[in-house]
């Protein structure tokens, strides 16, 4: 169904509310519900999927960066950021991101979807399936060599499929690095502000060599990037991730995991459906 800028205009200043808060609560990006809405209403204005994908893709990581930023101090000020670990984590990540932002550039859109999707509900599975730190006693990891060992080949992926990072960070640094929920999600938070810029200048300049229009029939765009969706997003995103991440440290560490997990799952298979084209009811 077709829709108008003043309707995605409303869509998109409610998805920064869900996203902020989901932000500073998960330590993530908010990518599960930003890439699929703009996804919904880039192609519900006249944009193809394939373009829609890429633009979402680009937008989102422009998005995370100020959201990330506004969650990180709040984590911070509650002593849950590991700030080592996030700054080699991020900056090889970063590294890595631009790498995936190429790769992604190339790629079709429909596929770029399904691996997005993929990428969640296994990290999902694998976050339920495994035992947390917190009942086997294990200290968290700070050995800089494994942090950038991880950090890299994440970065790729997360470039790849357009996000900041946190939705496969968080599980890592749960499952393989031993850090507590509460610290993974504060420590994930603060990567994101180095993930989200790589990725982002590896979409623009990618959107820029492939001959993006400055102007679309989605906006204004630089590259990969769509300023009028940046600019809607993140006005409601940066004030919600405060929330967020306060409500994070009010919640028991199981229940947070849950919560986290839930998240992950539906999301990914959202994203999954829209690539395979299908329509089902949940």
């Amino acid at each position: 169904m077709p829709i108008n800028f003043l309707t995605a205009a409303v869509v998109l200043l409610l998805a920064g509310l869900g996203v902020g808060f989901a932000s500073g609560l998960l330590g993530v990006g908010g990518c599960f519900i930003m890439i699929p809405v703009q996804v919904w209403v880039y192609t519900a204005m006249g944009m193809d999927l394939n373009t829609a994908v890429k633009v979402a893709f680009g937008t989102n990581l422009a998005v995370v960066l100020p959201t990330a930023m506004s969650g990180a101090y709040r984590h911070s000020k509650k002593g849950a950021v590991m700030w080592k670990a996030a700054v080699v984590l991020g900056i090889t990540g970063a590294i890595g991101a631009v790498i995936g932002s190429t790769i992604a550039s190339i790629t079709p859109g429909k596929y770029l979807s399904i691996a997005f999707g993929c990428a969640i509900i296994l990290g999902a599975v694998r976050m339920l399936t495994a035992k947390p730190p917190e009942e086997t006693g294990k200290k968290p990891v700070e050995n800089p060599l494994v942090w950038a060992a991880w950090g890299f080949p994440l970065g790729i992926v997360t470039g790849i499929i357009g996000i900041g990072g946190g939705v496969l960070m968080v599980p890592v640094m749960v499952v393989a690095l031993s850090f507590g929920i509460h610290l993974a999600v504060g420590t994930s938070t603060a990567l994101m502000i180095f993930t989200s810029i790589g990725g982002l200048l590896g979409y623009i300049y990618n959107g820029l060599r492939a001959g993006m229009p400055s102007v679309s029939e989605i906006g204004h765009l630089i590259g990969y990037w769509n300023l009028e969706s940046w600019l809607l997003l993140a006005s409601t995103s940066v004030l919600m991730a405060q929330v967020g991440a306060k409500t994070a440290h009010k919640l028991p560490a199981k229940q947070l995991r849950y919560v986290f997990i839930i998240v992950m799952l539906y999301m990914g298979w959202k994203m999954i459906e829209a690539g395979l084209g299908i329509k089902l009811p949940i």
